[in-house]
């Protein structure tokens, strides 16, 4: 993208609908989940994840946040059932974060924000790649999974041990043997919703599905990904916090959940 974007006063979330007309649309996210109006849909599937396979390859901060990418040639990690039709592939995770233990999740629940928020990004096979199905209303599919301030993640470990390694915007290194699986709650029960990418340029490609479950992480962990920065390396420093994008308006959408 040619337009400069991102979270500081000057170029953040309230300046984003000047270059990217569907932040103003009518699936936009995140949202508030309110639990009183959520509705059980008892046609819910249980999600599949099968990311036995999975082949990470590398990890990058781009100045918003930092992806862990993945090998997505061969459906080797995949999401398939709850809400959706098809099989979907993992690309990439990354995270939201606050500056603080007291807010970071873009997602909120009953208007509460957790500490963190993991973004597990997955593609439809039928659309042959991401780009293209990035263009089409049931193209994506991104798995929500709140962090709260508890004990240390042990799946998590490998990934906080890599920061130091990619402090700023542009940096990456190889990051492989990696099991995304280590990065999930237990119970996989969902909300489900349509809705967008939280970063430009918003595309209302997204069905959403955000697990009632959070996982725990340690505030040492949650401490480190503050060590990052929004700048390349010689600019003006500026800590890497607060990347998360306000919750917007449900408008005429429903929140289905998968239990009661």
């Amino acid at each position: 993208m040619s337009h400069h974007w991102g979270y500081c006063e000057h170029n953040g979330p309230k300046h984003w609908h000047k270059d990217f007309p569907n932040a103003k649309g009518e699936r936009q996210s995140p949202v508030d989940i309110d639990t009183k109006a959520v509705v059980y849909d008892p046609h819910l599937k249980p999600l599949s994840l099968r990311y036995e396979h999975a082949t990470a390859k590398r990890i990058v901060n781009n100045g918003h946040s930092f992806n862990v990418e993945f090998d997505d040639s061969q459906d080797k990690a995949v999401l398939e059932g709850g809400p959706l039709t098809g099989t979907y592939r993992l690309v990439q995770f990354h995270f939201h974060w606050g500056s603080s233990d007291e807010q970071g999740s873009e997602h909120t629940v009953d208007k509460k924000k957790y500490p963190a928020e993991l973004h597990l990004v997955h593609w439809n096979t039928k659309y042959g790649e991401f780009g293209k199905a990035s263009q089409h209303p049931d193209g994506l599919a991104v798995l929500g999974v709140f962090l709260k301030i508890g004990n240390a993640k042990p799946g998590l470990q490998k990934v906080i041990d890599m920061l130091d390694c990619i402090k700023t915007k542009g940096k990456s290194a190889s990051f492989t043997n990696f099991d995304p699986c280590g990065l999930l709650p237990e119970c996989f029960d969902y909300w489900t919703y349509l809705g967008s990418l939280t970063t430009p340029p918003l595309l209302e490609s997204v069905t959403w599905i955000v697990l009632k479950e959070p996982i725990s992480v340690s505030s040492e962990q949650m401490s480190k990904f503050r060590t990052l920065r929004f700048n390349a390396e010689g600019e003006p420093e500026q800590l890497m916090v607060d990347n998360w994008r306000p919750t917007q308006p449900l408008k005429n959408r429903h929140i289905r959940a998968s239990c009661k």
